[in-house]
């Protein structure tokens, strides 16, 4: 019977936390670049949770070094719920896979709490330039000498791994080329000096509306409801089962509370249900997708042993 005291004191605790959360300001602190989807975003959610909290919830982006920066910072956090880490495919399944070390244990470092969004990408190609259908990219891969080129934010993002997988699967070589920013992204591919890219509609529609830019198919298992005349990309002839997307979630630090993660977590739901945030989102061009903080783990582990088996197969490195 006295080995259950500690338990229940303890359960007690955890539960007074839950209510009396937040108690104080909330920082989230952010590996990505001010301005960009993830950011936007998840300041949309910000905004709003500090209405349902009645505190400041403060976003706070701490770029560079693949994130790291940022989680080595919310890692040392206490677990209280005060400071939270926006966590991204590449963060919690990519780079651990990636980098021969990394200053974090994906899986054990950091309490899931939900999914922000989740959205696929699509195949973009130039709208002056030769390329019409999948099999014509393919084709002129495969009798390319200078071999096709695609480009990325950075080496080990989705949309890197992504290429490098369609071209694993179509059986040709391509060339990687990496920009710093999603602006000269898409203007090397709608000038032609590369050849496509992987991008959500969100980040590519302002040269999808100036003509620059067109959709040649979506990596993923169903067509967008927003766009059903663009095909998927094994509907239009590329390789079976081709999917390639990306998520952002929040995170806390390992030792949270498991009622005071799941408290945060039906918070988040209430935050992304909200018609404000809804339609911020859209104007991104990404529907917000929650999720338990199972479900998230469970999502994270599977993308973790997906993109290891990736990288496996393509050989992509990193430094």
């Amino acid at each position: 019977m006295n080995r259950l005291i500690p338990a229940l004191l303890l359960l007690v605790a955890w539960s007074a936390c839950a209510q009396s959360f937040p108690s104080k300001p909330v920082r989230i602190v952010s590996p990505y670049p001010s301005g960009l989807t993830p950011d936007i975003a998840v300041r949309a959610v910000a905004e709003r949770l500090s209405k349902i909290w009645n505190q400041p919830v403060i976003l706070e982006a701490r770029p560079g070094a693949n994130g790291f920066l940022a989680i080595g910072a919310a890692k040392k956090a206490a677990p209280d719920g005060h400071e939270l880490l926006v966590a991204g495919q590449a963060h919690l399944a990519i780079n651990p896979r990636l980098f021969k070390s990394v200053p974090y244990d994906p899986e054990k470092d950091f309490a899931p709490l939900s999914l922000i969004y989740r959205t696929p990408f699509f195949i973009l190609v130039s709208a002056a330039g030769t390329y019409r259908t999948v099999p014509e990219l393919v084709a002129a891969a495969k009798a390319s000498q200078r071999k096709l080129s695609y480009s990325s934010p950075y080496v080990g993002s989705p949309p890197h791994l992504g290429g490098a997988l369609f071209a694993y699967l179509t059986g040709t070589q391509m060339v990687h080329v990496p920009y710093k920013e999603a602006a000269q992204i898409y203007i090397a591919v709608a000038n032609g000096d590369v050849d496509f890219v992987l991008g959500s509609v969100g980040s590519s529609v302002a040269l999808r509306k100036a003509g620059k830019l067109k959709l040649l198919a979506i990596a993923a298992k169903t067509r967008d409801p927003e766009h059903p005349d663009v095909s998927t990309v094994e509907e239009a002839g590329g390789p079976a089962g081709y999917e390639v997307d990306t998520w952002v979630s929040l995170v806390a630090p390992r030792g949270t509370p498991a009622e005071l993660a799941r408290r945060i977590s039906a918070d988040i739901f209430l935050a992304l249900a909200d018609a404000g945030v809804k339609e911020r989102f859209r104007g991104l061009g990404v529907d917000p997708v929650s999720s338990t903080p199972a479900e998230l783990a469970e999502l994270a582990k599977r993308d973790l042993a997906a993109y290891g088996d990736i990288i496996k197969r393509t050989g992509v490195t990193a430094e």
